[in-house]
């Protein structure tokens, strides 16, 4: 007779989710265990997940502190599990995340199936042509400093299986604070911390600002969020009131980063001192438009915001083309195609006059590339210029903002 384990999973979901965690990719954790690593042992390796999880013997490994630059200055630590702890958390995130989607509201769009961060920008530009003013907000460290007794118990609420909720804390458990702070954060860079945020958050605001404000309309990604008010007043108390939520849970809001915004455009002529604010990756703020009658006219519009420009600069920058004169133009392309393209999609949806002013730079890197590589052009600027520019022309489709149009050579 052959012994059944204490709990329900199957071997079948282990290696579901081993395909998802090799998919996302991903460095090894403190173990040192790369994907690679991992399977070269595949069988007994998820074997020994499945058969620990299902008996109920899982106990997952300390985390691996990484530091990773931010762009608006200084470091984030994200702290990764090991290949095995990934797999182990999507098995459980893959069995809860159906049961738990439902809840949350329609304007919750960080770390969810099927919403993305341009839904997000989309409702907010929408809005903005409606609401006069925008209390925009952040919060401080919130995987850092959400409370694991609060969170466990909206836990507890919403996941009705034993070994999951076990494992959840166990996870919770293995997150050591580096200020020596007690029962305090969730891993940025767990597979499943993300919904267990996004849990924590329904609460502690979603749900909290949906009952007490009604008829207002807000925004939250993570834990950047907006909320949409009719007058100045109103976001103010909106600000003091959310102030105090957080508290509540344990958590703070970002003063530097917070602020009361004017949606300023031909229709609001109040004088304000913040008439513009960021939300991922894109600035919001009075900008030309035209009507279709083809008449110009001002609206509260959003394109790249100026971080992510610099950002991008600085990354052409540390590309070296001038180095690269061992390689052909198409080698070139073919290198950092993905790059650009990752920036077209994404900063691209709005406001494409704006990004354009940024790519153009790669075109002025190729232009000093093109002149050191052929030496008869070393000091001639526009002839090169006019080379590059016919050879965009007749090779349209060589890089992907060639593609679009952004053919200028400049440098």
């Amino acid at each position: 007779m052959t012994k059944t384990k204490p709990f329900d999973i199957t071997r079948k979901e282990v290696w579901r989710a081993y395909e998802v965690v090799k998919a996302n990719k991903g460095a090894g954790g403190i173990d040192g265990v790369d994907l690679l690593s991992f399977e070269e042992n595949l069988k007994d390796n998820l074997y020994k997940i499945w058969n620990r999880m299902s008996s109920g013997t899982y106990f997952p490994q300390p985390l691996k502190a990484i530091s990773i630059p931010k762009k608006s200055g200084g470091t984030r630590t994200l702290k990764i599990p090991t290949v095995a702890d990934r797999i182990a958390q999507t098995v459980v995130k893959q069995r809860i995340e159906p049961n738990i989607e439902p809840y949350f509201y329609v304007d919750s769009y960080g770390y969810r199936p099927n919403k993305s961060a341009h839904d997000a920008i989309e409702a907010t530009r929408s809005r903005c042509w409606k609401f006069d003013w925008v209390l925009e907000f952040d919060i401080v460290g919130l995987f850092d400093n959400i409370n694991q007794n609060l969170l466990m118990k909206v836990v507890r609420k919403h996941v009705k299986e034993k070994w999951q909720v076990l494992y959840i804390e166990r996870w919770l458990k293995s997150v050591v604070d580096e200020n020596g702070k007690d029962n305090c954060g969730v891993p940025q860079g767990g597979v499943i911390s993300p919904i267990l945020a996004n849990l924590f958050m329904h609460y502690a605001f979603d749900r909290w600002i949906s009952q007490e404000f009604e008829n207002i309309a807000w925004c939250r990604y993570a834990d950047d969020g907006l909320v949409h008010c009719k007058t100045e007043r109103q976001a103010i108390y909106i600000k003091y009131r959310l102030a105090e939520r957080l508290k509540e849970c344990g958590l703070a809001m970002h003063e530097e980063k917070t602020s009361i915004v004017y949606c300023k455009d031909s229709n609001r002529k109040k004088e304000y001192d913040v008439c513009n604010f960021t939300f991922l990756g894109y600035e919001f703020r009075q900008r030309k438009a035209k009507g279709k009658d083809n008449q110009e006219f001002s609206s509260f519009l959003p394109a790249i915001s100026t971080e992510a420009k610099s950002s991008i600069r600085k990354t052409i920058r540390e590309w070296r083309l001038l180095w690269m004169t061992n390689k052909e133009l198409n080698e070139i392309a073919d290198i950092y195609n993905p790059v650009i393209r990752g920036w077209l999609n994404y900063y691209g949806k709005y406001g494409k006059r704006e990004l354009s002013k940024v790519l153009v730079q790669i075109n002025r890197h190729l232009c000093m590339w093109f002149r050191r590589k052929h030496k008869k052009y070393k000091h001639k600027k526009r002839e090169s210029r006019l080379v590059l520019k016919r050879i965009a022309t007749e090779n349209a489709t060589m890089f992907a903002h060639w593609k679009v149009g952004i053919t200028e050579m400049v440098g």
